[in-house]
């Protein structure tokens, strides 16, 4: 499971990447998500994630 959400946290932050990085169209409006927020977070969360598989494995990561 946790492997999963890693995949999805990934995707999500090279999505949000790749939106965030386009160059804006006033003809089609304005962008209402906050593409590098999202993406911060997703990588975030990515971290997170990783750091809990690691303890899964067995590596104390804390004191």
């Amino acid at each position: 499971m946790t492997l999963g959400l890693i995949a999805a946290a990934v995707a999500i932050a090279l999505l949000a990447g790749w939106r965030g990085a386009q160059p804006p169209n006033p003809l089609k409006g304005v962008r209402m998500a906050p593409h590098r927020l999202i993406m911060v977070t997703a990588a975030a969360a990515a971290l997170i994630l990783l750091v809990h598989l690691v303890n899964l494995l067995g590596v104390t990561t804390g004191r």
